[in-house]
């Protein structure tokens, strides 16, 4: 994501029930990386042109976010995320 946006799309994600690791709120890790696109006619990019690749300097994010506020945590990531399409993941964790 643009780095602009960091703070609202957290923000979204942890008022829809995600960040919490015990007693801790809003955890979080983020790091720096270049995202790289090449949108299509039929796109609207929010960061450069159709028909040209891109390369963006974008932050990954990660969090952790319990089962039963998944779907919410990500419909409200995508309510708040700027961009057209997003990409995320979802990874089940496991406590040993």
């Amino acid at each position: 994501m643009p780095e602009d946006a960091l703070d609202s799309t957290r923000s979204a994600v942890f008022d829809a029930g995600g960040g919490w690791i015990g007693e801790y709120e809003r955890c979080s890790w983020y790091v720096a990386g270049t995202g790289t696109f090449l949108a299509g006619q039929e796109t609207d990019p929010a960061v450069g042109e159709r028909g040209t690749e891109q390369r963006v300097a974008e932050l990954r994010v990660e969090t952790v976010v319990p089962s039963e506020r998944l779907e919410a945590a990500v419909a409200a990531l995508k309510l708040a995320h700027p961009y057209e399409e997003l990409a995320y993941d979802v990874y089940p964790l496991v406590d040993v």
